[in-house]
């Protein structure tokens, strides 16, 4: 027997970040540059870094290194970060700047204002403390943070939705990327709610997809800052909604999906939760299924299966009412209205739950 491999963590682009602007630091004010330069994490301990170039002109430095995000399916896995720093006049404290690559802020809810360059806050007390560590009570810079190719990468990313615009976030809260945890995404959900929140929209909806998504739309005509695609994670979704409410929330979903939420599953994954054909029975009771009915419904493989074999639209409506029922239970928000919205792979409307 083949024994599993454990998964390789990596680094966030909070961290790699850190990395180049202490090596660039160092570079600059001693005139020399660490390699592999060491920073502190934000929860303790140390981490190295491998810099993949550097150079000084004048009173400026910088220090480029290459983010390795392990095992996840980042996609900045692989971009090339560089830090530039300057120095400035005593007490001048660190400026932080967006260089090529990197988002500028410009809607509200977010941890930083508008107008302020997407390095969030734990990244930027992480190169705070690096700087310091270099020069102590003394740390007086403009560090400008750039990602090759960041413009393009964020296209990949929810970023254009939450009003960062212009390239990537410099993110992290513990400065290690922990393989599938899809932190990233989980991130971008909440940063969602916030920013439907700061603008005080009415109603928002969480989508499965994108098939869902481009539904829900049409059929609210929600704005897209309105739309959070909260994936598989229903679960993490109502728990922060839990805490951050709206006026009404709509969760949107195909079909096998939505059937798991009925069944009370949270994460709708395929390898964390089984979307049973089986549960068509049960769903299906109040329609009072015929044997021959009943007899499809047990041969039936899939969910998808299960509901043509039963030919009787009403049960999409069945599914939605279970599905909203399990949501307001996990959601736990009296203030909050919510339904379940139910759609075939064609985008086409097969149930819907009342609206309490």
């Amino acid at each position: 027997m083949t024994q599993a491999t454990a998964l390789r963590r990596g680094w966030t682009t909070g961290s790699c970040a850190t990395a180049a602007a202490k090596a660039a630091w160092s570079l600059l004010v001693h005139e020399d540059c660490p390699n592999p330069v060491t920073i502190t994490l934000p929860g303790g301990g140390e981490a190295a870094f491998a810099i993949d170039g550097a150079g000084r002109e004048g009173e400026t430095a910088w220090a480029s290194v290459i983010k390795d995000a392990g095992d996840d399916p980042d996609v900045t896995h692989g971009a090339l970060i560089t830090v530039r720093v300057e120095a400035q006049p005593a007490l001048s404290g660190v400026t932080f700047k967006a260089g090529p690559g990197v988002g500028t802020v410009t809607q509200p809810g977010l941890p930083l204002p508008p107008g302020e360059p997407a390095i969030n806050p734990v990244p930027r007390a992480m190169i705070c403390t690096a700087l310091e560590q270099i020069t102590p009570g003394a740390a007086n810079a403009v560090v400008t943070i750039s990602v090759k190719n960041g413009e393009k990468l964020a296209e990949r990313t929810l970023n254009a939705r939450l009003g960062i615009l212009g390239g990537l976030s410099i993110l992290g809260t513990t400065g290690i990327v922990i393989p599938y945890s899809c932190s990233a995404w989980i991130h971008s959900i909440h940063r969602g709610v916030d920013v439907a929140r700061a603008l005080a929209l009415p109603h928002i909806a969480g989508s499965t997809g994108s098939t869902s998504e481009n539904a829900i739309r049409s059929l609210y005509g929600l704005k897209d800052t309105a739309l959070i695609e909260m994936g598989d994670f229903v679960g993490g979704f109502l728990k922060y909604l839990h805490r951050h409410p709206v006026p009404r929330l709509t969760i949107a979903g195909g079909l096998a999906k939505m059937t798991k939420l009925a069944q009370g599953h949270l994460d709708l994954h395929s390898s964390r939760s089984l979307a049973d054909p089986q549960a068509l029975l049960t769903l299906a009771a109040p329609l009072n299924p015929t044997a021959a009915q009943k007899s499809e419904l047990e041969r039936a493989q899939t969910i998808a299966q299960g509901y043509a074999a039963l030919g009787d639209a009403r049960l999409g409506t069945l599914i939605a009412n279970r599905a909203a029922a399990c949501a307001r239970q996990a959601l736990n928000a009296p203030s909050c209205q919510l339904d379940v919205v139910v759609f075939d792979r064609q985008g086409a409307l097969i149930g819907r739950s009342t609206l309490a």
